[in-house]
């Protein structure tokens, strides 16, 4: 039994067979064909101290068409750390249920949950990683770059990731994933607001610099959940950091743009760039679903 906290945590073959999973169950879907049922009889808890629309679609609709069930909880039912501390609540629900799935504000609660659990822990989103969504942004890649990325022989190794915006938990989770599918990351954000140096990704203070000749370039919200007290100081630090047609077209020809969403329109990005012809952010947007599909069926179904 392991724990799907960050990706980084996970040896690379592992991410790499989740992605493949993910991919055939996709084009199974595609094909009008029903995935088998690798779930079937098994549980997931899904625990929510905050709002979501992508996190809670896909995984519950992943265990439904892999057999399983979901059981949602959100905060104000189990008061997760206020009303009934981690490790009771999880201990509580793994005699229960055969996984945890939960969405926290703080990372702490997730390690803190997965020493107390006998059975598998998933990060739905915290203030440190998304690791589900940064399935989800390389499935969206390497159906870009990757020619029949379904017979599960993809290659997006040499490829440029631009991330324009905070140095946040969906970059830090995205550098990760990059680094293991041998892509290249650079970060542009405002000084103060990037990821700490670790001498694989590139960190610039110019968004120019940044997506001159990358292959994907990629938005965020500037303020996050629970940052809403920044959110004037941010946007000023952020002025001139936005997706725009003039910032696209310093990127390669082919060059696509990807946004984890919610996308605040006019701030991060452009209309004209989000719903033009190199967006591809709709299409990541599905991909949550065969992502978490792949990450269950390894993790709780053994495939």
């Amino acid at each position: 039994m392991r724990h799907f906290l960050n990706i980084a945590d996970h040896h690379p073959d592992t991410i790499k067979h989740m992605l493949e999973v993910g991919i055939q169950l996709r084009h199974e879907r595609q094909q009008g064909k029903a995935n088998a049922p690798v779930l079937a009889g098994k549980s997931l808890a899904m625990l929510f101290q905050k709002p979501s629309l992508r996190t809670r679609v896909s995984f519950e609709q992943a265990m439904n068409e892999l057999g399983g069930h979901a059981v949602v909880l959100g905060q104000h039912e189990v008061g997760l750390g206020e009303r009934e501390s981690v490790g009771d609540v999880t201990r509580v629900l793994a005699g229960m249920v055969h996984g945890i799935a939960a969405r926290v504000f703080h990372h702490e609660h997730l390690v803190e949950m997965s020493t107390s659990s006998t059975v598998p822990i998933v990060n739905m989103l915290s203030d440190h990683s998304h690791p589900a969504q940064a399935l989800a942004d390389a499935m969206t890649i390497i159906d870009e770059f990757s020619p029949s990325p379904e017979v599960g022989n993809f290659d997006v190794t040499g490829r440029t990731v631009a991330f324009v915006g905070d140095g946040n938990n969906v970059a830090r989770s995205l550098a990760a994933i990059c680094k293991v599918l041998g892509m290249n990351f650079t970060l542009a954000s405002p000084e103060g607001y990037e990821l700490p140096e670790d001498g694989f990704m590139k960190i610039t203070h110019d968004p120019e610099e940044a997506v001159e000749g990358a292959d994907v370039l990629y938005a965020d919200t500037f303020v996050s959940m629970g940052e809403e007290g920044e959110k004037d100081e941010k946007l000023k630090a952020y002025d001139g950091f936005q997706i725009n047609r003039p910032l696209v077209n310093r990127a390669a020809d082919h060059a696509i743009v990807l946004h984890c969403l919610p996308a605040y329109r006019g701030v991060e990005i452009t209309d004209q760039v989000m719903d033009g012809p190199r967006s591809r952010v709709f299409s990541q947007a599905h991909n949550r679903l065969h992502a978490q599909k792949g990450l269950l069926a390894v993790l709780m179904g053994g495939v």
